[in-house]
C-alpha cells in the first residue's frame, strides 16, 4: 500500500533500558500513551510490560523486545511537531 515508503510505526530502543523508556514515554507531549497502536493521534507504547508482559524473558529477547523498547505510532499531527517532541523526549530519557 505504501509503496516502499515504510510504515507509520517507528521503534526506539532507548540506552538506559525501562528506566529510560519510561522517561520518554513520560516526556511525550504530543502522542498519548497506549497499549494499543493505530490511530488518528500519535500513540506510544511500552510492549515489555504491556502487549508482551506476559512472555517469558527468553522469548522477549528472540523477539527483539528489549527493556529500553518503545513503539510510536504516527498519527495526524504536524510532522515537524512530533520530530521535535521526539527529540526532546529521547533528551530527557538520556538524563
Amino acid at each position: 500500500q505504501l509503496g516502499g515508503k515504510g510504515g507509520t510505526v517507528l521503534s526506539l530502543d532507548l540506552k538506559g533500558g525501562q528506566k529510560a523508556a519510561f522517561k520518554f514515554l513520560n516526556a511525550l507531549e504530543i502522542a498519548v500513551i497506549s497499549n494499543n497502536l493505530g490511530d488518528a493521534k500519535s500513540i506510544a507504547t511500552h510492549p515489555a510490560t504491556t502487549t508482551h508482559q506476559r512472555l517469558p524473558e527468553d522469548q522477549k529477547v528472540a523477539l527483539g523486545i528489549s527493556p529500553g523498547l518503545v513503539r510510536f505510532s504516527v498519527g495526524l499531527e504536524d510532522t515537524d511537531d512530533l520530530i521535535k517532541d521526539i527529540k526532546q523526549a529521547v533528551a530527557v530519557s538520556q538524563r
